[in-house]
């Protein structure tokens, strides 16, 4: 699966070995239950709504760049007044928060469902052990931790605020 050609904002993260362990992540996501690209793009982003016809990757695609554009507008107009940001980890996490919905989903009779897995481990859970696993920053998988209700509680990082709030409103607009 070419994961840059469906997910084009990971060549916005600056830090090549950072860049190149999203890659990897993807990609053993998808092999984990043989997602294709095609199929990717035809899951429905959510199982928590009915009739959803934004797909799993769109989503993603949107919420990363909503993150981008929050950061750029706070910068432009904050500048030092703001609390720092760092872009790569914002944009590393935006593009995983949701990659463990790869192990959380399967297909069945032609439907997105949840699997047996996904029945014990949300995604969060799981894309923090995929992003442990392949030596991700704390800072990024704080991201995906926090990110859901999971995340509920605890203090978000800058960048996970950023994310949290894209990841809701996206949600909410196109549930």
């Amino acid at each position: 699966m070419n994961v840059l050609k469906i997910l084009p904002e990971i060549n916005e993260i600056k830090d090549v070995s950072l860049r190149q362990k999203v890659i990897d992540i993807w990609n053993e996501a998808a092999d984990y239950r043989g997602w294709t690209e095609e199929l990717l793009l035809a899951i429905p982003f959510t199982l928590l709504a009915e009739n959803v016809t934004i797909s799993f990757i769109h989503h993603v695609r949107a919420v990363c760049l909503m993150c981008m554009a929050v950061d750029d507008v706070q910068e432009s107009l904050h500048q030092e007044r703001r609390i720092p940001v760092n872009r790569d980890y914002l944009i590393a996490g935006a593009l995983l928060a949701d990659v463990g919905k790869l192990l959380e989903y399967e297909i069945v009779d032609g439907g997105s469902v949840k699997s047996s897995y996904g029945r014990y481990l949300r995604h969060p859970f799981s894309g923090v052990g995929l992003a442990y696993k392949h030596d991700i920053p704390v800072e990024v998988m704080h991201v995906i931790a926090t990110h859901a209700k999971e995340g509920a509680g605890e203090k978000r990082s800058p960048e996970s605020i950023i994310f949290h709030h894209a990841d809701f409103i996206d949600f909410e607009l196109v549930k």
